[in-house]
């Protein structure tokens, strides 16, 4: 399974960005679909989840209200629609494929990783 993610950049505070993550390879369906993410000197923390069949998601407590996991079969692209950004949330996003029914995904769990898109913004 290879992915690449993209959509990154520079925003202000208050501001939107769209992440995707286009996954190809075999049996690409048999995965569930992740979004983690690494702030400079922490530790990779996990974002969002979503199941390729059904959609059913899962979102970190800390993103929940302004973070949109979501997916496109015909595109095998899964995104993430980034709302009201606030300079803590800079980092490099990476996009995951797991076979962990959790909805909590560890990096322990993740099968397969995307490059990463750096999400800066700005105060």
């Amino acid at each position: 399974v290879q992915l690449q993610a993209s959509g990154g950049g520079l925003v202000q505070a208050g501001g939107s960005l769209r992440l995707s993550c286009a996954a190809s390879g075999r049996a690409v369906r048999s995965y569930r679909m992740a979004w983690f993410r690494q702030a400079p000197g922490r530790e990779r923390e996990f974002v969002a989840v979503i199941n390729w069949l059904d959609g059913d998601t899962y979102s970190a407590a800390s993103v929940k209200s302004r973070f949109t996991i979501s997916r496109d079969n015909a595109k095998d692209t899964v995104y993430l629609q980034m709302n009201d950004l606030k300079p803590e949330d800079t980092a490099v996003y990476y996009c995951a494929a797991t076979t962990s029914i959790d909805w909590v995904v560890s990096t322990a769990q993740i099968k397969y990783w995307g490059q990463g898109t750096k999400v800066t913004v700005s105060s």
